[in-house]
C-alpha cells in the first residue's frame, strides 16, 4: 500500500474519528435530529480538535517517548483509548453536566423537547390523554408503555386501558385490555397522575380484584404534544 494512503488513512481516524464518536454518542443521548453530511464531517473534525485539546499533555507525551517503537502494542492501544474511548467519555460527561440545573442557568437542556425529556424518565404514572376532538382516554403507563422519540413522530403505547369518567378521572381498567395507542397528531395534552402506591403495576393488579377506588386529580403534570422544556 502506498505510505500516502497509509497517511491519509491516519489522518482520517485520528482527526475524524474522535469527532464522529462524539457526535453520534450526542444525538444518542439527546435525541438530536439527522444532520446534513458536509456539515457532520466539518463538526466532526472540530469536536476531534476539541477532544485533543483535553488530551494535548498524555498526547505530548506518549509521542515524545519511544513507545511507538519499543512497545508498539502499548502505543497503539493508547492510541485507541484517544481516539474511541475518551471521546465517548467526554460526550456523557458533558451531556450530564447539561443536564444539571447549574449548566442549564447559562446552557439550555440537551433535549431539545419536553416530549423526550419526560418520557425518557420511565416514571410509572396514571395518565388522561385529551384529543382533539374533546375525548379523553387514558390508564396506566408503566414499564411496559412505550413512547416514540424524536425525530420520529410522537406516538405513545399505554400499557393497561382505563375508562375515564365524566370528572376526567379513572373509574376502572377496561375489560381484557392490552393497552392503547394514540398518534401524537390527535393529542392535546396528557395529564400524568402519580400512583397512590410505589409501583404503579400493583395498583393496576389490586383494581382487577375491585379494590381500587377511582383515580382523582392530584399531583397532576401536563405536557403538551408540541411543547419544548423551558431552561
Amino acid at each position: 500500500m502506498d505510505i500516502l494512503a497509509i497517511d491519509k488513512l491516519a489522518l482520517f481516524i485520528v482527526f475524524v474519528i474522535p469527532g464522529f464518536l462524539m457526535l453520534k454518542v450526542w444525538g444518542l443521548l439527546s435525541a438530536a435530529g439527522h444532520r446534513d453530511s458536509s456539515q457532520q464531517l466539518i463538526d466532526a473534525v472540530a469536536y476531534s480538535c476539541i477532544n485533543y485539546a483535553v488530551l494535548a499533555f498524555p498526547v505530548l507525551s506518549l509521542e515524545s517517548s519511544n513507545w511507538r517503537t519499543t512497545s508498539p502494542n502499548w502505543y497503539f492501544g493508547i492510541w485507541a483509548v484517544f481516539v474511541l474511548l475518551v471521546p465517548i467519555t467526554l460526550t456523557f460527561c458533558l451531556w450530564k453536566l447539561r443536564s444539571t440545573d447549574r449548566f442549564q442557568r447559562v446552557l439550555p437542556h440537551p433535549v431539545g423537547k419536553a416530549w423526550d425529556f419526560f418520557f425518557a424518565q420511565r416514571k410509572p404514572l396514571w395518565s388522561v390523554v385529551t384529543l382533539k376532538d374533546g375525548r379523553k382516554v387514558g390508564g396506566l403507563f408503566s414499564t411496559k408503555s412505550f413512547a416514540s422519540s424524536h425525530p420520529y413522530p410522537q406516538e405513545i403505547y399505554i400499557q393497561d386501558a382505563w375508562v375515564v369518567n365524566a370528572d376526567g378521572g379513572l373509574e376502572r381498567e377496561r375489560e381484557s385490555t392490552a393497552g392503547i395507542f394514540v398518534a401524537g397528531s390527535e393529542i392535546s395534552t396528557i395529564e400524568f397522575f402519580k400512583p397512590d402506591w410505589s409501583d404503579a403495576d400493583e395498583r393496576s393488579s389490586r383494581a382487577r380484584q375491585g379494590e381500587q377506588e377511582p383515580i382523582g386529580a392530584k399531583g397532576i403534570s401536563t405536557v403538551d404534544a408540541d411543547e419544548s422544556p423551558q431552561s
